[in-house]
């Protein structure tokens, strides 16, 4: 099967239609996208990376969100039609296939036939080629897995519970009851709760959308998506110094690890980034990387901590840093690092609602030490340096201030410290103007 776009009138100077095209075993198939876009926009160059789909120009800003429509319907038709010949042990017709497209791309059966489940179903499948509307690129594994999840977590109530779970049941009370089998039956943590009902809640609003359901209790204030700040644990630039300085020169694998593990403490990157840096992505003073998670590209300066572990083992390896083990290993190491250190030695208090149970819990600091610690100690410390929210987010890729503000560790004495220092800068700065004035 071979899947093409042609716009109708692709000579116009006005908006034009964009067909679907697809051919097979000499069979073929125009089908309207109910899509519009002027010619001049539209790329046609086959050497082009966007070709059949709309141009990368300030002339047609929403490209990315049409693009990610076009791609959309593109997977969908291919699904489509690779269920017809697993269900069917045969290619469609053009009279069948076209019917397939009705469904998928039309709604055209009987909406209030869906069940939820099977919505879910369908959800999850458009999902898998779906694209980022604010990003236009596709939609996280993680994210997909948290689809995945909650819908094994319906089904499991269900058959549980001994209730049928559908569209029209998903009210207040489902909530209520729901929300109890979650806290005392799955004994989960409030953010995970919270994560089920605001998947939940997509579900429902996408199904709404499409007009598949007129249920909207889901969007009462009292069915609400619980949210609990975390307490994780950073280091400051003392103890990064310290970490810096233990001799380890006699165990290398733990070298290896406090090694990799600072240079992600000074770049900000995820484990899955800085565990996988390679020659290609060293450029003079900087490290330049697209991000495995979210395809973001960044640029970070190499900070001086990083520049003597890569002078440590220049010509040892390609990229001049240790080599990486898996995650669990390295959590696992950086623990046993940490107890070596006096000041990581130190009691740490940290709380979590679970099974509606809020849980006190004392450890030691190195005990929590963990490779995402290393992120989180960027993002705190660069906070607390003074440099704007704005520029850290353009390293750690946090979209929102709200987002990057809950992610950062400062104490309310660290705040308190933060404005006393404001002020004293602003003294300062009072008394030099002044000064300027009298001379």
């Amino acid at each position: 099967m071979k899947i093409n776009f042609n716009l109708k009138n692709p000579k116009s100077n006005e908006v034009t239609l964009i067909n679907l095209v697809v051919r097979w075993d000499k069979k073929k198939l125009k089908y309207s996208t109910k899509e519009f876009i002027q010619p001049k926009f539209f790329e046609v160059d086959k050497g082009k990376r966007n070709f059949q789909r709309a141009k990368e120009t300030r002339g047609f800003p929403e490209y990315p969100e049409f693009n990610a429509r076009l791609n959309w319907i593109e997977s969908s038709a291919k699904n489509a039609f690779r269920k017809f010949q697993n269900d069917n042990n045969r290619e469609p017709n053009v009279e069948e296939l076209k019917q397939l497209l009705d469904i998928v791309l039309r709604n055209a059966q009987t909406k209030q036939k869906m069940d939820l489940f099977s919505f879910i179903k369908q959800y999850i499948l458009e999902a898998e080629s779906r694209f980022n509307l604010e990003t236009g690129k596709a939609l996280a594994k993680g994210t997909i897995g948290i689809y995945k999840n909650t819908l094994l977590t319906l089904k499991e109530y269900s058959i549980k519970k001994q209730k049928r779970i559908g569209f029209d049941t998903i009210d207040l009370d489902f909530y209520t009851e729901y929300m109890e089998y979650l806290t005392k039956e799955k004994n989960l943590a409030n953010n995970s709760i919270g994560r089920h009902i605001k998947t939940i809640k997509s579900f429902l609003n996408d199904a709404a959308e499409r007009d598949i359901h007129k249920n909207l209790s889901f969007k009462s204030k009292k069915f609400k998506v619980l949210t609990e700040k975390i307490d994780s644990i950073y280091l400051n630039t003392s103890e990064l110094d310290e970490l810096f300085k233990l001799d380890l020169s006699n165990k290398p694998s733990l070298e290896h690890v406090r090694d990799l593990f600072l240079v992600g403490c000074w770049t900000g990157l995820r484990f899955s980034d800085f565990s996988r840096i390679e020659p290609k992505h060293i450029n003079g003073d900087f490290i330049e990387i697209t991000t495995k998670k979210t395809e973001e590209s960044v640029v970070i300066p190499i900070h001086p901590t990083v520049k003597l572990i890569m002078g440590k083992y220049k010509d040892k390896f390609p990229n001049s840093l240790p080599p990486s083990i898996s995650n669990a290993k390295t959590n696992k190491h950086l623990k046993e690092i940490g107890s070596k250190l006096e000041c990581l030695n130190v009691m740490v208090t940290t709380k979590i609602t679970k099974g509606g149970q809020l849980l006190i819990s004392n450890n030691k600091k190195y005990e929590l030490m963990v490779t995402h610690t290393a992120r989180r100690s960027f993002a705190t410390n660069h906070y607390k340096s003074g440099l704007s929210s704005i520029t850290i987010m353009k390293i750690t890729g946090h979209r929102t201030e709200k987002a990057f503000l809950t992610y950062i560790k400062v104490t309310p004495n660290e705040n308190a410290k933060l404005l006393q220092q404001h002020w004293i800068k602003m003294e300062n700065t009072e008394k030099q103007i002044a000064e300027t004035v009298q001379i």
